[in-house]
């Protein structure tokens, strides 16, 4: 049978190296992975540029999507075209910010409802474990959520309220007997509470109200209560290095953790954060220079599983110039692939590390390992063409994603997405959307 795509590159990533690769496309899925160097000829053939590198589509599985009921801060069109410019062919939206949330079935239902005709690229959806609704959580996962995401610290909506330590060990025995996996935003209250808080522009009293102490203590519980429960469970945008010993603890006792860092942590500081730069804050904060080393050190050593964006957007009127007040989040999905191969570059670090942390390690998190994020047989035929030596100064105003608001307005970063295709199709951003809704593999972990 003739292919649908044969694309040619002299660099690619494939199992985890560089290598020349000509991948054969049909039906959306690839078919065939020569890793010989001889490159094929005829007209159909797509040979991608001198500079550039071919790279399995990233899975993003922590973006905020909003869709229906604040559809003002992100929609799923807008989101998912961002994502596909940046090189994300799947996400996994969070269970928050949009209304209903993501806390019953008929939430569920909602969400795909509005996104099933929008979706530019691939899309899933976690549920949400809330206070009152652990007799959902079965439901939600036989509807083929990923898993479920609480809180334990107020989450910045009132329909989306934390859960309590007693309300946590619940769940998780909840979702340790269905299998499913729980993913943690990671803070406590009480340090917080006894942090100083002083309202204003300064980026450091931000900081300081949210100390290293409250994600630690947090991410103790979640250890203890794994341990106690036997569930699975996943840290949310790690940002303080001072909780890296209590991982590498656990996971030399074999419990089954995962953590996440978001390319925010791994390319701005504290100290560098101008007063009124509320476009970056976001909960847990940014750190200091040295706190982001010991990140990339962990990321490296693998103590840290994978990099996601937390896209987290909102209106330009709720980033005040006072962090007290300014809405939480920073939008990012389409530039975390260029802000973290900036930064792993800058440290001697390879675009194969790079698909590790934002390929592969999430489509493993969510069961999709065995077609997403990776050049390989059976895989699906989602692929990017990235020029990682280009360089690119950040203008809001060209994002994709909904308000023009970014923290990385005018910076400077290496590596450019030329191209992307879904399913072997090129994903044209003024064409009809080619995305699927996804659900949780059967039999697999999520």
């Amino acid at each position: 049978m003739p292919a649908d795509l044969v694309v040619h590159a002299a660099r690619a990533v494939v199992d985890g190296r560089e290598t020349p690769v000509t991948v054969t496309v049909r039906d959306g899925e690839i078919v065939a992975v020569d890793t010989s160097g001889l490159a094929p000829t005829g007209p159909d053939v797509v040979h991608l540029a001198d500079d550039e590198v071919l790279l399995p589509g990233l899975v993003d599985s922590h973006v905020h999507v909003n869709e229906p009921g604040r559809t003002e801060w992100e929609g799923f069109a807008s989101a998912t075209r961002a994502a596909a410019a940046g090189g994300v062919t799947t996400l996994i939206d969070m269970p928050l910010n949009s209304i209903p949330p993501t806390t019953t079935v008929a939430g569920l239902q909602a969400k795909r409802a509005v996104a099933v005709d929008q979706a530019y690229v691939d899309v899933g959806f976690w549920g949400g474990a809330v206070p009152g609704n652990i007799d959902d959580l079965l439901p939600l996962h036989d509807e083929g959520v990923f898993g479920f995401k609480c809180f334990l610290i107020d989450s910045g909506v009132p329909e989306f309220p934390p859960l309590a330590p007693d309300e946590l060990r619940d769940d998780l025995r909840r979702t340790a007997l269905i299998g499913a996996l729980m993913i943690v935003h990671a803070e406590r209250a009480d340090e917080i509470d006894a942090a100083p808080h002083v309202p204003g522009p300064h980026y450091s009293d931000f900081v300081a109200s949210r100390p290293d102490l409250s994600e630690v203590n947090a991410i103790r519980l979640v250890i203890d209560t794994m341990r106690e429960t036997g569930a699975c469970a996943h840290i949310l945008h790690l940002s303080s290095a001072e909780a890296l010993p209590l991982i590498r603890e656990a996971k030399a006792e074999g419990l089954p953790l995962t953590v996440e860092t978001c390319p925010h942590y791994l390319t701005f500081t504290a100290e560098l954060i101008r007063d009124g730069s509320t476009a970056h804050k976001c909960c847990p904060p940014i750190r200091s220079d040295a706190n982001r080393s010991r990140l990339w050190q962990a990321l490296a050593d693998g103590t840290i599983d994978c990099v996601v964006s937390d896209h987290s957007p909102s209106t330009a009127d709720l980033k005040t110039d006072d962090f007290a007040t300014a809405w939480g989040g920073i939008a990012s999905v389409q530039l975390a692939l260029p802000a973290v191969w900036t930064g792993a570059r800058e440290r001697g670090l390879g675009l194969p590390d790079v698909v590790r942390w934002m390929a592969e390690g999430p489509a493993r998190q969510t069961g999709l390992d065995e077609t997403k994020g990776r050049i390989a047989v059976g895989a699906s035929a989602d692929l990017v063409a990235f020029a990682p030596e280009a360089e690119v100064t950040v203008t809001v105003g060209d994002l994709l994603h909904k308000n023009p608001v970014s923290a990385y307005d005018g910076v400077t970063l290496r590596g450019v997405v030329r191209r992307t295709w879904l399913h072997g199709h090129p994903v044209d951003l003024d064409a009809e959307p080619r995305g699927r809704l996804l659900t949780r593999p059967l039999g697999g972990l999520s």
